[in-house]
């Protein structure tokens, strides 16, 4: 259920990740309000999943923490979970379940049960357009009813955060048109939304904000219109280049990795 408050649903403090000699993440700093929808942006390897496999407890970071809904990452990973919706890439399900008695079990996991259980895992079929699969097993379906699978288990608790890594990869042009229709309108119940994406068209379509992180980095922060902004030519694929290209030639000069 959407919250209505002036806290930042997630707020991320000096968020830092290393694997041995990688430094994935590097001391990142940003906050969430209700009702935003932030584009995380960046080249491949720039640390946007290590980030969120962070804020969401499925990863310990190596230093600072992040918070949801007030509640530290890092010292009440159960109330995190809890309060956020995670679409990872790749979002696991079990292959030799139905998608009807997939969804039943995750609303089952989430403390769902009765009525309410039923109530919501035939809203979220019918809101993700799963009616027509809802009695095929998961590896019988296209990538595409795999991802919006992964999307209604994101979902089914109704969630006041959500977090989706590449929430329209592998699906067809109307079927991104209709994921981006229900993500505008869970920020306008005032939810807050973080999507990773390599699609630029996605930050005009749905973000109120965007973030370009690289070598886990962030090196913008502001509105689509300010990414804009970063380009002669007015458009996010070129804001985005300059913006990288121009941050991996400083490294190359000052010598850093």
């Amino acid at each position: 259920m959407a919250i209505e408050t002036q806290t930042p649903a997630i707020e991320v403090k000096a968020l830092d990740k290393r694997f041995g000699p990688i430094h994935a993440v590097r001391d990142i700093s940003f906050s969430v309000h209700h009702g935003e929808v932030l584009g995380f942006l960046g080249p491949n390897g720039a640390g946007k999943s290590t980030t969120m496999k962070m804020i969401t407890g499925f990863l310990e970071p190596t230093g600072g923490t992040a918070l949801v809904n007030g509640h530290d990452v890092t010292t009440d990973p159960i109330s995190v979970k809890t309060a956020i919706g995670y679409l990872p890439e790749g979002a696991p399900v079990y292959a030799e379940m139905t998608v009807g008695g997939f969804l039943n079990f995750i609303a089952e996991i989430r403390g769902l049960d009765g009525r309410e259980k039923q109530r919501r895992v035939d809203k979220i079929i019918k809101q993700i357009h799963l009616d027509s699969v809802v009695n095929q097993t998961v590896d019988t379906l296209s990538k595409g009813f795999k991802r919006r699978v992964g999307m209604a288990q994101a979902l089914l608790h109704d969630p006041d955060v959500l977090i989706m890594d590449e929430p329209t990869d592998g699906l067809d042009p109307n079927q991104k048109h209709e994921v981006r229709s229900l993500i505008k309108a869970m920020a306008d119940e005032k939810k807050a939304i973080v999507i990773s994406t390599h699609i630029l068209e996605e930050v005009d379509a749905v973000c109120s904000r965007a973030i370009i992180i690289t070598a886990g980095r962030i090196l913008f922060d502001g509105t689509p219109d300010e990414l804009r902004s970063q380009s002669d030519k007015n458009n996010y694929d070129d804001a985005f280049r300059k913006l990288t290209t121009r941050f991996y030639a400083s490294q190359g000069e000052s010598g850093q990795s």
